[in-house]
């Protein structure tokens, strides 16, 4: 079974100016760079930072895959699943996601969750939103998300979405 699902309310894309701010890793572990192959690797406690765009997993791997476009593989392990959170462009909202693999390449701007997903909207420090699945693909560009379950637990997704805040307060 498979849901598609666009973002309630407006068409804010996650904080444009991320794209031009350094690309940051860090890691508990020594990693390596390979200059020929065009790939990075790391390992322990990663933690990858550009902008408001934060993605932290036990494992990242990284490839240039030219015209200045990255995709990137976060694994997690059992019991410690993979992260991403990126702030929306001039709003204070927030997405955020969890599973055991994401793999994210920069090109298309496309954010694939896969194994226990679960994808967030935060409205300031409030859910707004929740979807969860065994495969969560969420397209940036489109603000869309698309869910699906695992078969060989009959396909079930699930998703929780919340009213806009009224301006003018609860209908009387």
């Amino acid at each position: 079974m498979s849901v598609l699902l666009a973002l309630a309310g407006g068409g804010a894309l996650a904080d444009k100016a991320d794209r031009n701010q350094p690309l940051v890793i860090e890691a508990n572990k020594p990693g390596t760079v390979d200059m020929q192959k065009q790939l990075v690797v790391f390992n322990g406690d990663v933690v990858v930072t550009q902008g408001t765009m934060r993605i932290k997993a036990e494992r990242m791997e990284l490839r240039e895959v030219g015209e200045g476009h990255r995709t990137a593989t976060a694994l997690g392990v059992p019991g410690t699943q993979a992260t991403f959170r990126q702030k929306r462009e001039g709003l204070d909202e927030y997405i955020e996601g969890t599973a055991d693999r994401i793999d994210y390449d920069s090109r298309s701007d496309l954010l694939k969750l896969t194994g226990n997903a679960h994808v967030r909207r935060l409205r300031g420090s409030t859910v707004a939103d929740e979807i969860t699945g065994n495969l969560i693909t969420y397209d940036n560009r489109a603000e869309l998300f698309s869910v699906a379950g695992d078969n060989a637990s009959g396909g079930r997704v699930r998703a929780v979405l919340t009213p806009p805040p009224s301006a003018s307060g609860p209908a009387r």
